[in-house]
C-alpha cells in the first residue's frame, strides 16, 4: 500500500522532536555536567552506564506494554498523545542546576536524567513501533524510513546550530555576568515545546494499518520467539556498535574543539547577539551530511540492497575516522571535510536499520504465525541505549583516564586521549558493525517471498473474521 506524502512527514515529526532531545543530551550533555553543572567526568561516566543500563531494560517493558494496548486509535500512536507533555517537563528538570552541594548535585543528576531516559522510551518505542505497523511494503518502510530520519536530522541541525548560541544569548537576559546555567534550562525549554508540538503532529497525521494473523499470545511466546530469530540478533549486534561509534564521537567532540584544537568563534550575528562557535558549525555540516546519506540511502539500497549498503557505508565511515587522528590543531578545514564524509558515510545507516528491524518482525511472523512487533522494535531500541550507554560511560571514563580537568589548559597525553575518542575508538565501533552485516541472512529476493505469504496469509485470515481487519 502507497501512503501519502503527508503521513510520511507526519510520520518524519516524531523523530525530529525525539532527536532535538537525543541530539540535546547526546552532544551536550556530558559538557553541562562537567563544565557548568559542576561534577566530575568519571562521576558521570559511572552515572551514564548505571542509568542506561536500567533505561536499556526498561525499552523492552514499553514494547510488550504498546503490544498489549488497545485504543481506538491503535496500539502505539496514544503514546504519541500521553507522554508529550511529562517528555518536556523532565527534559527542562535535566537541564537545570539546583542550588545543592556536590552529593546533592549528583542525586538530583542520578534522579532527572533516570526519570527523562524512562519518559524517553515511553515515547520513543511506540514511535519506533509505528514504522513496522503503518504498511506491509517493504520498499514503503524503507521511505518512511528515510522521511524518519530526514526529519530527525533536520531537528538535529536545528539543534545544533542553535543551542550553544541560543544558552548564550538566555545567559545574557538580565544584562549583568552571563548565567549559563539558566541559559541551558531556557534553551530546553524551547526545543522541549517544539518538540511535544511534533508529537502531537505525529499522532495526528498517522494511522496503524497491521494486525497479526493471530492476536492472542502471551510473553513467554513472544519472547521465545524473539530469542529464535538470528537476523534479529544480528541486526542488534550492528545496532549497539554503530551507536557506539557515533555516541563517543559525539561526546568528545566539544571537548576536542575546546581543548586540542583551540578554537574560537566562527562567525557572529551582531543583531542578534548571536555567535557560532567551530564545534558548532562541525556539528552543523554533520547534520547535513547525514542528511545526504539518508536520501541516498534508499536509492542505493534498491539497487544494491540494504546488507551491502550497510557493510560498505560502515567500512568507509571506519576508514575516513582513522584518518582524524592524524590531524593537528591547524588542519580545522580538513576536521570539518572529513567530519562531512564521516557524517554522510554514517547517514545511509540508521534508516536501513530500522527498515530492517521491521523486516525482521516480518521475518518472525512467517517463521512463527505471531507478530510482536513492540518487542522487536523495543528490542532494538534496547540496543540503541545500550550502544549509547557504552559510548558515554567510555567517554567520561577515558576523560578521566586521561587525566582530564574541567576548564583547565590540557596536558599532551590529555590531548591524545582526546583525540582519539573522535578517531580511533569511534572507528573500531564502525568496524565492528560492518562485520556484523556480513552474516546478516535477509535478502531481498528472501524477503520478497515471505512479504507475498504473508499477504496470502492475512487475507485468508481477513476473509474468516472480518472484524480483525
Amino acid at each position: 500500500m502507497k501512503l501519502r506524502l503527508r503521513e510520511k512527514i507526519g510520520y518524519g515529526f516524531g523523530d525530529a522532536a525525539s532527536s532535538m532531545f537525543w541530539k540535546l543530551f547526546s552532544m551536550y550533555l556530558m559538557f553541562f555536567y562537567t563544565d557548568i553543572f559542576g561534577i566530575s567526568a568519571a562521576a558521570v561516566g559511572t552515572m551514564f552506564l548505571i542509568t542506561r543500563i536500567w533505561d536499556a531494560a526498561f525499552d523492552p517493558f514499553v514494547g510488550v506494554l504498546g503490544d498489549r494496548t488497545e485504543t481506538r486509535w491503535g496500539k502505539f500512536r496514544p503514546y504519541l498523545l500521553w507522554v508529550a507533555i511529562p517528555f518536556v517537563i523532565v527534559g527542562v528538570l535535566t537541564f537545570t542546576t539546583p542550588s545543592f552541594g556536590p552529593s546533592g548535585k549528583l542525586i538530583y543528576a542520578y534522579v532527572t536524567y533516570s526519570l527523562m531516559m524512562m519518559v524517553y522510551s515511553l515515547i520513543n518505542v511506540p514511535y519506533a513501533s509505528l514504522l513496522g505497523v503503518m504498511t506491509a511494503d517493504g520498499k514503503e518502510r524503507t521511505t518512511l524510513a528515510t522521511f524518519r530520519f530526514i526529519f530527525a536530522f533536520a531537528g538535529s541541525l536545528v539543534v545544533l546550530a542553535a543551542a550553544e548560541p541560543l544558552a548564550g544569548a538566555f545567559s545574557r537576559i538580565s544584562g549583568a555576568e552571563p548565567n549559563l546555567q539558566r541559559g541551558w534550562q531556557l534553551t530546553a525549554t524551547v526545543f522541549g515545546v517544539l518538540a511535544m508540538i511534533l508529537f502531537w503532529l505525529t499522532f495526528a497525521w498517522t494511522r496503524e494499518r497491521i494486525k497479526p494473523v493471530t492476536e492472542k499470545t502471551s510473553l513467554k511466546l513472544d519472547l521465545a520467539d524473539l530469542c529464535k530469530n538470528k537476523p534479529w540478533f544480528i541486526l542488534l549486534g550492528a545496532g549497539i556498535a554503530t551507536i557506539f561509534f557515533n555516541s563517543i564521537r559525539d561526546g568528545a567532540a566539544i571537548y576536542y574543539f575546546k581543548y586540542y584544537l583551540h578554537t574560537q568563534t566562527a562567525f557572529s550575528l551582531p543583531a542578534f547577539k548571536l555567535t557560532m562557535g567551530w564545534s558548532s558549525l562541525y556539528f552543523v555540516l554533520g547534520q547535513a551530511a547525514n542528511i545526504l546519506g539518508v536520501i541516498l540511502a534508499k536509492p542505493i539500497s534498491d539497487r544494491i540492497g540494504k546488507k551491502n549498503t550497510f557493510f560498505a557505508a560502515m567500512l568507509t565511515a571506519s576508514i575516513f575516522s582513522f584518518m582524524v587522528y592524524g590531524l593537528s590543531p591547524e588542519s580545522v578545514g580538513l576536521v570539518l571535510v572529513l567530519q562531512c564524509c564521516i557524517s554522510a558515510s554514517a547517514g545511509f545507516v540508521f534508516p536501513l536499520l530500522w527498515s530492517m528491524y521491521a523486516d525482521t518482525a516480518d521475518y518472525s511472523e512467517w517463521q512463527t504465525g505471531r507478530r510482536a512487533t513492540g518487542l522487536v522494535f523495543s528490542a532494538s531500541s534496547m540496543s540503541q541505549k545500550f550502544g549509547w550507554t557504552l559510548g558515554g560511560a567510555f567517554a567520561g571514563w577515558l576523560l578521566a583516564f586521561y587525566g582530564f580537568h574541567a576548564n583547565e589548559v590540557q596536558n599532551a597525553n590529555t590531548q591524545t586521549g582526546i583525540r582519539m575518542m573522535v578517531s580511533i575508538y569511534p572507528a573500531i565501533g564502525a568496524l565492528v558493525s560492518g562485520v556484523f552485516m556480513l552474516v546478516y541472512p535477509l535478502k531481498e529476493t528472501f524477503l520478497g517471498s515471505i512479504e507475498s505469504e504473508l499477504a496470502a496469509r492475512r487475507e485468508v485470515s481477513a476473509k474468516a473474521s472480518p472484524k480483525t481487519v
